[in-house]
């Protein structure tokens, strides 16, 4: 196995070990550079491990389960850069649950990464962050 692969395994290993704490609600932030930049919609951008700590409290206030759908994940791995798509499940703390294949139909997303030297430099979150689906009046579909 080439030099690559390896770094491929190990920038891979690092995001997968991102999405267990989250799960677990263990501590991820050791994970993260002391610069790193992490951007979740409506929230904005957050830089350093005191913003990110903030930007992941105000999130997770809005959560009391989630549990991400690893052995469904599609990677690409370009360098540094590692997206991942994937599924999630769980419950908002006003009781709602969600799973990507049913009412509201939350729960898909993607995230950008950029692992440099075991680190998560970079994260970009994107997905509807109304887990719940009660922001229904902009959309004439729904």
């Amino acid at each position: 196995m080439g030099e690559s692969a390896r770094d491929d395994i190990g920038r891979k290993g690092v995001v997968l070990e991102y999405f267990r704490r989250l799960d677990r609600g263990d501590d991820f932030m050791g994970l993260f550079a002391e610069d790193a930049r992490v951007f979740y919609p409506k929230w904005g951008v957050a830089t350093g491990h005191d913003e990110i700590g903030e930007m992941f409290g105000d999130v997770g206030s809005l959560v009391t389960a989630m549990n991400h759908d690893y052995e469904y994940f599609n990677y690409v791995i370009d360098g540094d850069t590692v997206v991942v798509e994937g599924t999630s499940t769980g419950e908002t703390a006003d009781g709602i649950e969600w799973r990507p294949d049913g009412e509201p139909g939350g729960g898909r997303w993607c995230d950008v990464f950029e692992v440099r030297d075991g680190e998560i430099k970079r994260l970009f979150i994107y997905l509807d962050p109304d887990y719940a689906g009660v922001d229904t009046d902009q959309y004439p579909w729904l």
